[in-house]
C-alpha cells in the first residue's frame, strides 16, 4: 500500500518515531467555542470518554489542541525537555503543550471540555452514517453509480488526491461485492479530481493498539490480503480509467482489472525499495509475466515511474487516450463494452483467469506475510528514518505530521 505523500509507498511503522502526514501547524493558540465556564471535573471525564466516541478525524491541528489542553489541565505547564530533532511527532507535540503557557489547569479544563464538545456536536449530522436508501448503500469515500449497465466505483477523496484510507479499503470491498451481484454487465473504477489515486493514506497506521507495533502490522497485512482478494475473485469484467497519477496499491492491482485505460497524462509508480518495503497486490507474479523480469524489476525495484506511453508498451496500460478527449472517449468505449451479453463476458472471464487463481491466492499470502515483516524490519526503519531526516533538513522546519487519536490524552 503507497502512500498519497510524495509518492512514497507505505511508510509505516516506525518504532521510535510516529508518522507524519500533514503539514506541521503553525504555533497552536487554543481556542474552543461554547466551553462550559468553570468545568468540572465530572465533565472533564466525561469529555474523555466523548472523545473516545468520534468517528470522524477532527484533523492534526486540532488533535494537537487535544494533546495539549489535556496535558495542562492534568500536569500544569509543559516541564519536560524539548524531544530531540527525529522525534518529530514528539517535537510538535512539545510545541503544542509548551505554546499553552502559563495557562491554569482550571482553565486548560474548561477548553478541553468545550472543544470536545464542540467535535461531538459537529458529529451529530443525519449524514455521518452512511445509510441504504432504495437497496444503494451511500459511501463515505466512494461514489457509486449503475448506468447503462456499468457500475462505476469513484474514489472520492479528490482533496487527499483519493488516498486510501482504511473507510475507503472497507468501502471499496464493500462496493465490489455488491456490484458482483448487481445486474450490471462490467464495473469500472476511477478516480474524482486529477489523480486516479495517490495509493495508501498514512493515516491508516497511525493508529498503534495497545498491543503494539506488531498488532498493527499483522492487522494491516489481514486488510491489505483481505482487499487484493476482492478483485482475484471479481466474477465480471473489472476495467480500471485511470484518469491521472497513479501510486503504490493501485498500480500494483491493475494487473487484476481485465482492462486499463488511461489519459495520456497518467503515471504509475511504484516507489516500495526506497522505504524498505516489498510489492503487493499479486504484483510480484504478474508483472514478469506481463513485462518481462527486468522491465518488472525496474518498476517493482528501482522505483521506476512510468509514463502512460511506457505503461502500455509494457501491457499494463491496455489504451491510452488524449487527455482532453479521455472522458468522452473512454465512455462511448465502455457503453459499447456493457451492451454485450452479460454471462458470455463472465464465463470468459472465468476460463481466462481460473487457472491461475489458486497461483494468485497463494502469490497474495506471501506477499503479505513479507510486507508484515518489512514493516518490522530493521531494514525498514532504517530507510523511514533516513527519509524522514531529509524531509526535515530540506523543508524549512514544516514537517509532516500524523498523531494517533489515542495519544491525544
Amino acid at each position: 500500500m503507497a502512500t498519497a505523500l510524495l509518492g512514497i509507498s507505505r511508510w509505516q511503522l516506525l518504532r521510535k518515531a510516529r508518522f507524519v502526514q500533514a503539514l506541521y501547524p503553525p504555533r497552536l493558540q487554543a481556542h474552543t467555542t461554547g466551553a462550559a465556564m468553570g468545568a468540572t471535573q465530572e465533565q472533564f471525564e466525561k469529555a474523555k470518554e466523548q472523545l473516545g466516541l468520534l468517528k470522524n478525524d477532527p484533523g492534526n491541528e486540532v488533535k494537537l489542541q487535544i494533546y495539549a489542553l489535556f496535558k495542562q489541565a492534568t500536569q500544569g505547564p509543559c516541564n519536560v525537555p524539548k524531544p530531540g530533532m527525529l522525534d518529530f511527532v514528539g517535537k510538535v507535540k512539545w510545541e503544542a503543550w509548551n505554546s499553552l503557557g502559563n495557562l491554569s489547569k482550571e482553565g486548560a479544563r474548561e477548553k478541553y471540555v468545550g472543544l470536545v464538545s464542540s467535535l461531538v456536536s459537529s458529529e451529530s449530522s443525519p449524514q455521518a452514517e452512511a445509510v441504504s436508501v432504495a437497496g444503494k448503500q451511500l459511501y463515505k469515500t466512494l461514489q457509486v453509480t449503475t448506468e447503462e449497465n456499468i457500475t462505476t466505483i469513484r474514489l472520492n477523496r479528490p482533496e487527499k488526491k483519493n488516498a486510501i484510507s482504511i473507510v475507503m479499503y472497507n468501502e471499496i470491498m464493500q462496493a465490489l461485492e455488491e456490484a458482483a451481484k448487481d445486474e450490471s454487465t462490467i464495473t469500472v473504477i476511477t478516480g474524482t479530481g486529477d489523480y486516479y489515486c495517490s495509493g495508501n493514506d498514512i493515516n491508516n497506521f497511525t493508529m498503534i493498539p495497545p498491543e503494539g507495533i506488531e498488532k498493527m502490522a499483522k492487522d494491516s497485512a489481514q486488510l491489505l490480503k483481505n482487499f487484493v482478494l476482492h478483485f482475484i475473485d471479481f466474477p465480471k469484467p473489472l476495467i480500471a480509467v485511470v484518469n491521472g497519477p497513479a501510486v503504490g496499491v493501485s498500480v500494483t492491482l491493475l494487473g487484476l482489472f481485465d482492462a486499463v485505460y488511461a489519459t495520456d497524462r497518467a503515471t504509475f509508480h511504484t516507489p516500495f525499495s526506497q522505504l524498505g518495503q516489498s510489492p503487493e497486490g499479486c504484483s510480484s507474479y504478474i508483472f514478469p509475466k506481463l513485462m518481462g523480469s527486468a522491465k518488472a524489476t525496474e518498476v517493482l525495484s528501482f522505483n521506476k515511474k512510468l509514463t502512460a506511453r511506457e505503461a502500455c508498451d509494457l501491457g499494463l496500460v491496455t489504451e491510452i487516450f488524449p487527455d482532453a478527449s479521455f472522458q468522452k472517449e473512454i465512455w462511448l468505449r465502455l457503453r459499447g463494452c456493457a451492451k454485450l451479453p452479460k454471462m458470455s463476458l463472465v464465463y470468459a472471464k472465468q476460463l481466462s483467469r481460473g487457472p491461475e487463481k489458486e497461483k494468485l491466492y497463494a502469490v497474495n499470502i506471501q506477499e503479505c506475510e513479507r510486507l508484515e515483516e518489512r514493516w518490522l524490519s530493521e531494514d525498514c526503519r532504517n530507510a523511514i528514518a533516513k527519509f524522514f531526516t531529509s524531509l526535515y533538513s530540506t523543508s524549512h522546519s514544516r514537517l509532516f505530521l500524523v498523531l494517533d487519536p489515542k495519544i491525544w490524552i
